[in-house]
């Protein structure tokens, strides 16, 4: 079985040791992704829309989209945050909406106020 390794270069990836996305048993699996870029948004909506955007250039790598996502997980700090989210989200999933969790958690650093996770369907190899 072929493992295909999608690195974002952010600056956990080195120090931890993971990668953004792996492609891997017909899957597109996509680590815990926050906010990214040198501005990281106040709001928990504004970081939600940069994490999607991050998981989506993986996916796009992957040779999928947001209608393959099978799985999200959401982790938040405070979940009271998470009804504000919605509304990026129902547009981010439209009509394919995934199976979906959320939990309330610490994040590794105090001002990420979201992270999220997705499986997708990976795309059937090309030949």
């Amino acid at each position: 079985m072929a493992i295909r390794r999608i690195s974002s270069g952010g600056i956990y990836e080195k120090k931890i040791g993971y990668c953004r996305a792996v492609v891997a048993g017909g899957f597109v699996h996509v680590a815990g992704t926050t906010a990214q870029g040198a501005v990281i948004p106040d709001d928990v909506a504004g970081q939600c829309r940069s994490a999607l955007e991050a998981i989506g250039k993986a996916l796009a790598e992957a040779g999928v989209g947001f209608a393959e996502v099978v799985r999200v997980t959401y982790y938040l700090p405070d979940a009271q945050d998470f009804p504000t989210c919605w509304p990026v989200l129902a547009e981010t999933f439209g009509d394919d909406p995934p199976v979906a969790t959320m939990l309330e958690c610490g994040l590794i650093d105090p001002k990420y106020r979201i992270e999220i996770e997705v499986t997708a369907l990976a795309a059937p190899p090309q030949g």
